[in-house]
């Protein structure tokens, strides 16, 4: 997700469009939430060219940066030895290890492979709950915008969108 809003903008308009709802959920969701990620999300934004790397890292230092709990290894090792999570895919399962061990409440991300699909949800809840940890919720930043104070007009894309449905009908 932080990679997103790091990211110039895309010419794909469904990556622009998952860019300008990160930036809107972004601006208000320490207000509204308290953020946290486990210090495994910060190997992630490290890759890949430096500039763009500082530019990930500065969005992550707003918010709070905390261990992963031991229990979040097993859990890992759990959701990859029953195939939830494709072995791989080791830090996805990392994500939503960290996630059910630290008691959070939601799981944000675009990583529909992986972590956000609905086919996989019940078994990734299920294998929390064996592990003895509540699920988080997982979701898009789309979902858990506050849209009593963004509407839909807040993002360009859709505006551009509108205008070409606008110019192909005429």
């Amino acid at each position: 997700m932080v990679s997103l809003l790091a990211a110039r903008p895309s010419g794909d308009y469904r990556t622009r469009g998952n860019q300008e709802t990160t930036e809107l959920w972004w601006k208000d969701a320490n207000e509204r939430f308290e953020l946290i990620a486990s210090k495994r999300v910060l190997y992630e934004p490290r890759a890949g060219d430096a500039h763009a790397a500082q530019r990930r890292l500065a969005f992550l230092e707003t918010i709070k940066v905390v261990d992963s709990p031991v229990a979040s290894g097993r859990l890992c090792d759990a959701l990859l030895e029953a195939g939830v999570v494709p072995r791989g895919a080791v830090t996805d399962a990392g994500h939503i290890a960290d996630a059910a061990t630290l008691g959070v409440d939601f799981l944000v991300t675009w990583n529909f492979r992986h972590i956000a699909n609905a086919a996989m949800r019940e078994r990734i809840e299920g294998l929390c709950q064996i592990a003895g940890h509540p699920a988080p919720i997982i979701c898009t930043p789309y979902e858990l915008l506050d849209v009593n104070r963004h509407e839909l007009h807040d993002m360009p894309i859709l505006s551009d969108l509108w205008a070409l449905r606008r110019a192909s009908a005429a």
